[in-house]
């Protein structure tokens, strides 16, 4: 095992065991131990105990918080050499979209060890049997919950039953769709007439598909080829989405990357995940968005009172408005903003377009007749985009990430560009610390796939600290 997984998993196992050892504690002081003089009775039972077979320990550790905690260590070294708890098997088949199997295989084993605990120290007449029972169904919903990532997400708002996908030359009977890859997510087309000899039709498929709806995963089924081609292979990885690549023969590939490979069912099955934020950095980064936007709620209340009063006595209703923008994974969801516009304003750019200063899908004008007056200063400073810290909370923006667009402007977007969506979009981000005014939609495209290519959280938070810098700035400031 890589030192990588080793550390996750230790780090994993290290936080597992803090969360359910405290829990425990509390369990058992407020619950399954109804009185002091039974909490004194185990205790004089473990000294009986530890007189008779451990004479060598001392007696300031024959507690029942002492065993409490051995008794967690010990099922969790149990649980973590099982191979159904440590790893979830995507290329494993499933029947069904639920999780029950799963939580019950957990069920079982915490069961069977903590009935076991309790009647070997004689604990189990002396505790409160209903509330026995719920401490056997609360444990391993916890244990489930953090046992991979999948869950946690979609407690963050991206559960892995919303993801979609889509497939290439596979059968509408092949035994493949049963695997938990595709179970638990959405199949939203499929192509049969791919000729995957042409990968021109492969990018013209895939970029289709990718401009009109939400994609997250793609199936190919490469039947009898050996091989690959560079550019097809190249398209594949650079698209920074989940791949399954199915083939009768051992495929072989131009570059070394990081995949699984598996033989089943007499085909071999290479899987992998490119997507930028998924898993624990998704969960990272949603933490730090949360964390940071609570304090920017607080500390911006005044102001975002001062923006709603002035727009309602200067134009009334609606005073926040929603937008429909292109989220993660091209994903349409509803952004709101101060209206500092007129209403029907967006409608109204058809008839203004000769004065358009934008490139691409950038729509600017010089004193543009359609603000309501009084409010260039909340654009100028971007106080119209505070409303948007909902969508953060909601997950379906980011702090930081490249800014939402309108559906209609993934026209504009080339193969490479496309990856723009794979990412979080957000309130700021290395356009906005650098050239937020540009009208270049060029300068646009070369700071997203700058973030794209260069993502981490060290990054998302230089960029938050700089913001309110290049806010002042002659350069920056303006949209």
């Amino acid at each position: 095992m890589k030192n990588s997984n080793l550390l996750k998993y230790a780090l994993r196992f290290i936080f597992l065991q803090s969360l359910l050892t405290f829990f425990s504690f509390f369990y058992f002081d407020n619950f399954l131990i109804p009185s002091n003089e039974y909490r004194l009775q185990i205790d004089a039972n473990l000294i009986e105990d530890k007189n008779r077979f451990f004479t060598m320990i001392p007696e300031s550790f024959v507690k029942i918080d002492v065993f409490i905690s051995l008794f967690i260590f010990l099922f969790l070294v149990f649980l973590y050499s099982t191979k159904f708890y440590t790893y979830v098997n995507e290329l494993s088949f499933s029947l069904d979209r639920n999780y029950f199997d799963e939580y019950f295989a957990i069920f079982l084993t915490w069961t069977t060890s903590i009935v076991v605990f309790v009647t070997f120290f004689r604990f189990s007449n002396l505790i409160s049997r209903g509330y026995l029972l719920i401490f056997l169904f609360i444990v391993p919903l916890i244990l489930l919950i953090f046992r991979n990532t999948e869950l946690i997400s979609y407690f963050f708002g991206r559960p892995v039953t919303s993801e979609n996908y889509i497939t290439i030359n596979l059968k509408e009977d092949s035994i493949f769709r049963n695997l938990r890859i595709m179970t638990f997510r959405k199949c939203i087309d499929e192509n049969m007439s791919v000729d995957l000899s042409n990968y021109e039709d492969v990018f013209n498929y895939i970029d289709k598909v990718n401009k009109e709806t939400n994609l997250n995963l793609i199936v190919i089924n490469f039947e009898k080829l050996e091989k690959i081609d560079n550019k097809l292979e190249n398209y594949l990885i650079n698209l920074n989405k989940k791949i399954l690549v199915i083939s009768k023969n051992s495929l072989k590939f131009n570059k070394l990357f990081l995949s699984r490979q598996i033989k089943l069912s007499g085909y071999h099955l290479t899987y992998f995940n490119n997507d930028i934020q998924y898993g624990s950095k998704y969960i990272l980064k949603r933490l730090m968005d949360i964390f940071i936007s609570c304090l920017i709620v607080t500390f911006t209340i005044p102001i975002t009172f001062g923006i709603f009063t002035y727009i309602w006595i200067l134009d009334r209703r609606p005073v926040i408005i929603k937008q429909d923008r292109v989220g993660l994974h091209g994903k349409i969801f509803k952004m709101y903003k101060f209206r500092t516009m007129k209403n029907n304003s967006h409608e109204l750019r058809k008839d203004l377009e000769e004065l358009n200063k934008g490139k691409g899908p950038l729509f600017k004008i010089n004193n543009d007749p359609r603000l309501l007056k009084g409010t260039e200063l909340f654009r100028r400073f971007s106080l119209d985009e505070l409303p948007q810290l909902i969508n953060v909370f909601k997950g379906e923006m980011s702090l930081v990430g490249p800014r939402p667009l309108f559906k209609e402007d993934t026209k504009y977007f080339e193969k490479n560009y496309m990856r723009r969506l794979n990412v979080l979009p957000g309130l700021t981000g290395l356009l906005q610390i650098n050239e937020r005014n540009t009208d270049e939609f060029s300068t646009w495209y070369k700071y997203d796939i700058e973030y794209i290519d260069n993502w981490s959280l060290l990054l998302d938070l230089k960029i938050i600290l700089q913001t309110p810098f290049s806010m002042f700035s002659s350069k920056t400031k303006g949209l």
